[in-house]
Parts: C-alpha cells; structure tokens; sequence
C-alpha cells in the first residue's frame, strides 16, 4: 500500500526537509514506522537516520554540503546509546548484529547516515529526533514519540563496548520547545555498565568516599568540561545539632532471632497489630502508612529481622548523573521491586527555627509526619492504624506546629545520595516516615520508597510536596520554581 501511495505521489511530504513538519506537532504519536514512512517525516523503514543525498544539491538547499540528516529515531536498539531527555548520545549506524541483541560486530565507517550527521555539526543543521517505545495499544507494539529538535553538538569514534569502532554524536534539544511528553527517556534503554572501564562521562568512582557498601559513580556527559558534585560533605549517619536531644531508647519487643509473631511482638502491636515488611527480596513495604514503627536497639531480635528492613543501608548500584535543567540526579543501576527501600534522607538533624536565616538552601527536608499522616502541603494521605500515645498527644500542639515542624534535616553541605534525587509531579519513589529507637514523631527517620517496580537506568524521582506559592524569599515576596519533571500531569512549578 505505502509503495502505490508513493508511486502516486500520495505522500504527505515527498521532499525531504530540514526542520519541524506543518502539522506535525511536539508530542505527536505515531503507530508505527510506516505511519512515519507514509507521511514523510521519517523514510526508512529500519535505519535509526533519515537523511537527504546528492540528489538535494540542486534544490532550495544548494547552498549545504551533503549528506545531510534531518531525523533520528531513538529506539534502543544500539548498547552504546545513552538518552538523557534534552541531552543525548546517540550511536551512528552500521556494524550492529540484527539479530536483537543490539551488539556491535564490526567497525562503523564514517558513510551515509553517519556522514550526515557528522555534517549537521559542521553545517549547525538541527534533526528532528523521535523516540520509539513499547506500547501495548499499538498494533505493532511500539509507538514513536516526536520530541522536537536537537542540535548536534559534537561527533567523534571511539571502541564501543563490543570493542568495535562506532560514531558518536551529542545532540541538545533546542531551547523553547514545547515540554516533552515522552515519559520514558532518562536512559531507560541505556545499557547497564558491567564495570567502571565501561561508564561513560565518569567523574567520581564513588562519591561516599567508601562510606557505603555499594560504591555510587557520578556521571556528567552535560557540563564542558566535565565537573563532579561538589560544595558538600558526604555522610551516611544523621548530624545531630548540638541543641537537638534524641529521646532515650525506648523499650522493645522480646522477640529472639526475628520477629514471626505479630499477635506477640510488641513492634508489631504498634503498626496494628501487623509487620509493615514482608521477607521478599530483602523486605518490602506493603504499603504506605502514617508512620513505620521498626524494631529498634532494645528490641531482642537480630539484624536480620524483617521488621528492620529500612536499617540495612544502600543496596542497589546507585548512580549519580549530570542533566542539562535539573542538576543532578539519581538513577539506579539495578531493578528495584515496588516497596523496596532505596535510601534515608541524610544531613544535619537542626531545629527548623535555626535555618530560617539560611538562603537558597534547596536541601532541607522538614520533618512533617503530623502533615503526612493528615495529608498537609500537597502530600498523600497516608491511611494505617497507629495507636501510639506520643501521636495523639501531638495532636493537640497549636497550629504552628501544623505549619512550621519543629525539627528539620539540612543536606546542604552535609548528606548522602539522597540530596541529589529530583522532584517529580508524577515520582517512582515515596516518602515514609520511621521510628525505630524512639517514638518522638517529630525526630523520625525519612526514608524513600519504591512506588512502583523501577526499572534500570531510570531517574529516582519523589513528590517534594510542595504547595504552589508557599515558598517566600527573605523580602516575604513568593517564589516561583518552574518544574522540568516532564511528567505528563506536570504541575509546571515546583513551588
């Protein structure tokens, strides 16, 4: 059908052409690649670059030098490519095993497509990029996302992972485009790296300083030249503000080993009569509650109790990377099953009165468990039956409490990883509040769940819970901070 459509000349656009298409709008969906092929926005039916030849040198554009290409699609199908939204590194064609496996199996030359984008850099010629994903609703099982133009940057060869020669281009997508709707970049077909040779961009091999068990790299493949995180101190226990007392441990379960019996465990009374935890790939939540009550230091069970699932630090290879709006941020190298710990929000434990002075801090997390359990400042409810008398009392506090929390945790220039995971109006990662030592609500620990099965090489994201216009600057005028989640229920500020 496509072949009689062009033999009649029934293409919407038969000449190639630089730039956006009319009609064809950011965040267009097409169905299939034939749908592209027929409309004329993409011609080839397999390679990754569509590009205009010789043919074009004696039209409106002889003044360029060919080839020249003009879209890309972005589909995963190379294990060097590396897609960061609004900043890319994309894998020239060629040399690449069809059988599925997306490894290289010999060199790429610098020909066709790969010539042609290498003269978009000289020529500063933007493509129009498309991302193909998975889809269950198209009839061909993807569907392919246009995200606007990119500007390539940069191109060189190197020895891809499969030590083969391959082309690599940067391309930026230019500025006053339209947000992206594609939900699934972040590197999600990004191939995971076997070991530090192969991580691209590297800056740090480990930014805890061997503090954590798993070493955590940052990356940064944005900023020329390259910069690792800096300004902090990285730490992996609380700092504790000299005018902040922890309550006295409180007394706990007499459980032996591990805790089975939630009609007998004292921890377990405390979470209504049930463990928050199950024993699956290392303990996961169940679901969010008000507040988690876990088995503590004087509790008679062992670290390997289910019920202190959130105590046992970080598991997952965990990976920091530059973006080119929101900083940095957080991806995991692992996949992280829905309810699994990911990490403690970490810093300094101050009282909150002592950081109204302090400017420009975007690292202080209040800790506002009476706001989560009553679903204040824009947070879910958490539902949960917690019958603790330290809860009720607090209860009765006056309305500053409700809107001002007593204690806060500042991660501007001490904390872990936490401090580099992003806001997002549609995350993978859930705040949940803990006691575990203590029951002083308004000292418990934050921790970060997984909302949902994550997988890798996808960005980390939590809701900072934010209200909009409730952040003020020092002259009392409000602040507004445009949001860059790119979720497709973006709330456009973050605050």
């Amino acid at each position: 059908m496509l072949w009689q459509m062009f033999e009649a000349n029934a293409t919407m656009y038969p000449e190639k052409r630089i730039g956006d298409l009319p009609g064809i709008s950011v965040g267009h969906r097409f169905y299939s690649r034939a749908e592209m092929v027929a409309v004329g926005f993409h011609s080839h039916w397999l390679n990754g670059i569509d590009y205009m030849g010789q043919s074009y040198r004696k039209g409106v554009y002889h003044n360029y030098t060919f080839p020249l290409a003009v879209a890309i699609v972005i589909s995963g199908m190379y294990e060097d490519d590396l897609d960061n939204a609004e900043d890319v590194i994309y894998t020239g064609q060629g040399g690449h095993d069809l059988t599925g496996n997306k490894r290289q199996i010999r060199d790429q030359k610098l020909e066709r497509g790969n010539l042609a984008l290498k003269n978009c850099v000289e020529q500063c010629v933007p493509v129009r990029v498309v991302r193909g994903h998975e889809c269950a609703s198209s009839y061909c099982g993807r569907v392919y996302t246009y995200d606007g133009l990119y500007k390539v940057v940069q191109y060189w060869a190197e020895k891809g992972l499969s030590g083969f020669t391959v082309f690599k281009y940067r391309l930026r997508r230019l500025e006053g485009q339209p947000i992206l709707t594609t939900n699934q970049v972040q590197f999600s077909y990004g191939r995971v790296p076997q070991s530090v040779a192969e991580i691209r961009g590297l800056v740090c091999e480990d930014i805890s300083g061997g503090q954590e068990d798993v070493p955590i790299p940052a990356t940064n493949l944005v900023d020329d030249p390259p910069v690792a995180p800096s300004g902090y101190t990285y730490c992996k226990s609380l700092q504790i503000a000299k005018n902040v007392k922890l309550p006295a441990n409180v007394s706990g379960c007499n459980c032996q080993g591990t805790c089975v019996d939630p009609r007998t465990c004292a921890c377990a009374k405390l979470n209504g009569s049930d463990f928050p935890y199950v024993q699956i790939n290392g303990g996961r939540l169940i679901e969010a509650r008000a507040v988690v009550f876990e088995c503590g230091p004087s509790c008679g069970c062992g670290p390997g109790c289910v019920n202190r699932t959130s105590q046992r630090g970080i598991k997952h290879r965990l990976e920091v990377f530059r973006t080119p709006k929101k900083g940095w941020a957080v991806r995991s190298w692992d996949f992280i099953p829905s309810g699994a710990p990911v990490c403690e929000y970490i810093g300094a434990l101050v009282r909150t009165e002592d950081t109204d002075h302090v400017c420009e801090n975007n690292y202080i997390f209040d800790i506002d468990c009476l706001q989560t359990m009553r679903g204040l400042g824009g947070r879910e409810r958490r539902l949960g039956d917690v019958s603790v008398s330290a809860i009720n009392s607090f209860d009765g506090d006056d309305q500053k409490s409700e809107s001002v929390p007593e204690f806060c945790i500042d991660a501007g220039s001490t904390g872990n990883i936490a401090r580099f995971i992003n806001h997002s109006c549609e995350p993978n990662l859930f705040v949940q509040c803990v006691l575990s030592s203590h029951h002083d609500v308004k000292l418990a620990r934050v921790m970060l769940f997984a909302a949902d099965n994550i997988p890798p090489m996808q960005e980390l994201t939590y809701d900072y819970g934010y209200a909009l216009d409730s952040v003020s600057g020092p002259s009392g005028k409000i602040k507004q901070m445009p949001c860059y989640c790119g979720a497709a229920d973006c709330r456009k500020r973050l605050f």
